[in-house]
């Protein structure tokens, strides 16, 4: 449960509320503790300990957990020796990979988060066009390797995003209309589930839980590492686009004509936002992949269209491209998002998404409009645990704001907003943006592909030891 109060606690209370416990609430006994640091090789943070409160920050300020234990994974051995810990206690179990998930699922109460924030490493295959990575990884230490080899890994918009729960969610950036979604380059991943055993899950491993890691969420194991596919990504031609918020309904409905006949070297969003200095506006932040020449013809009618007043759309290396957006989510925060994708972006949609969004009461707070298509399209709706392959349009409704005691203001204005956009909603989810949702809406992010999670869930993980996720919940 998200808790958006703000809490201020001693160290010696926080060690009185917060000592580790099963799932029963009974303490688990210092002498299983003092075993487990026996088998482990990196930090354990509790709550006396100096480190635990920054350890148990994330991105999110409304999510204020406490966990018994955070296991701060060195390699593989460690993270085996933390799932069979908590197998053997009963605790709950959170992961945290770059902790970026808008609802805190990195983190739990009581129980032992298994960090894997410190394992990062990432080699870079050039000749095969593959690369490794480790499950700690964020997208900015994967550009920054693949970069200097001229490749990239179709991943994300924000650079602190973590790799693992992007890939495992499915993951869309800015490189998806011309290599598709993150799940669709990843060649294997090595996991650790819940009896404690490391396995391989590729097309020559584990098939059934290779076609449920890319996009089931985490709710098979931890991944210690997954092995892409990389692109030819150097010099991109990317940037934003800004317009008078007053000219929001005419750059929306420009935005769907537009994406609608762009090549797939570009992907393109639009935004209602606020400029550095609060104005209200509209943008569109588009990136282009391919020969820039010809980008510069693609992204022509963009630039011409209604004098903007703004224009930052340049060459770029990618690694840049992939911060652009990086100052509109800083850490520490309050954040809720809602999301839904659309059955079209119609004149009518785009009318009530605008009145509702000009009702935001922070600056902070924005809509996005995303346009998928291409590669990732093209991809069968069963071949991946991914369902949503038709889905053309995604919106997301971001509230942001500073002050804690404000929380419910914004939050209800996303809520709003959200019901406001149901009638032209197609009922479907993308999984990396939901929050705190119902049952109903998680199955509907899976989709058709529902039944057949469950069955792996069942095989892998039975009692659903993996249960702070978009949960797929075992068969009885």
């Amino acid at each position: 449960m998200i808790r958006y109060e703000e809490t201020v606690a001693n160290t010696e209370d926080a060690k009185t509320r917060c000592d580790l416990k099963n799932t029963k609430g009974m303490l688990v006994g210092q002498d299983q503790i003092k075993r487990f640091h026996a088998t482990f090789r990196g930090e354990v943070f509790q709550p006396a300990d100096f480190e635990y409160e920054k350890a148990r920050k994330i991105w999110n300020a409304s999510v204020d957990k406490r966990p018994g234990i955070i296991a701060r994974c060195t390699g593989v051995a460690d993270v085996i020796a933390a799932v069979n810990f908590a197998r053997e206690n009963e605790l709950l179990v959170a992961v945290r990979g770059g902790g970026h998930n808008v609802a805190g699922r990195a983190l739990c109460d009581d129980g032992i988060v298994i960090d894997l924030s410190g394992m990062k490493g990432i080699h870079v295959n050039a000749k095969n066009r593959t690369a490794r990575v480790q499950g700690g990884a964020t997208l900015g230490d994967l550009d920054r390797e693949t970069h200097i080899f001229g490749l990239g890994v179709p991943a994300g918009i924000i650079s602190k995003t973590g790799v693992a729960g992007l890939a495992l969610g499915g993951g869309v950036g800015w490189l998806v209309r011309k290599y598709g979604l993150t799940c669709d380059n990843v060649l294997s991943f090595d996991i650790v589930t819940a009896d404690g055993e490391l396995r391989v899950a590729s097309t020559d491993e584990n098939q059934d839980l290779f076609w449920a890691l890319r996009g089931g969420g985490g709710n098979f194991g931890v991944v210690t590492s997954f092995e892409f596919r990389v692109h030819p990504v150097g010099t991109v031609l990317g940037g934003m686009v800004i317009y008078p918020r007053e000219r929001a309904v005419e750059v929306l409905q420009f935005y769907r004509d537009f994406t609608q006949s762009a090549p797939e070297e570009l992907t393109a969003y639009a935004a209602l936002l606020h400029t550095s200095e609060g104005v209200p506006a509209v943008a569109v932040i588009a990136c282009y992949c391919g020969d820039l020449a010809e980008g510069e013809q693609a992204l022509k009618p963009l630039r011409n269209f209604s004098s903007p007043v703004v224009d930052t759309v340049q060459p770029m290396p990618f690694p840049q491209m992939q911060t652009l957006l990086d100052t509109a989510f800083p850490d520490g925060n309050h954040n809720y998002w809602k999301s839904t994708f659309l059955r079209e972006f119609s004149d009518d949609a785009i009318a009530v998404l605008v009145e509702h969004a000009n009702r935001a009461i922070s600056p902070l707070s924005g809509v996005v409009v995303e346009y998928y298509g291409g590669a990732a399209s093209r991809v069968g709706v069963s071949e991946t645990a991914f369902a949503q392959r038709q889905a053309q349009y995604s919106i997301a409704f971001l509230a942001q704001w500073t002050n804690p005691g404000e929380s419910r203001l914004h939050i209800e204005w996303a809520q709003a907003l959200a019901n406001s956009i149901r009638p032209f909603s197609s009922g479907a989810y993308y999984l990396n943006y939901l929050g705190e949702e119902g049952e109903d809406t998680m199955r509907a992010a899976f989709g058709p592909n529902h039944a057949r999670l469950m069955a792996v869930k069942t095989k892998y993980d039975p009692k659903n030891f993996f249960c702070l996720n978009q949960n797929i919940k075992p068969q009885v």
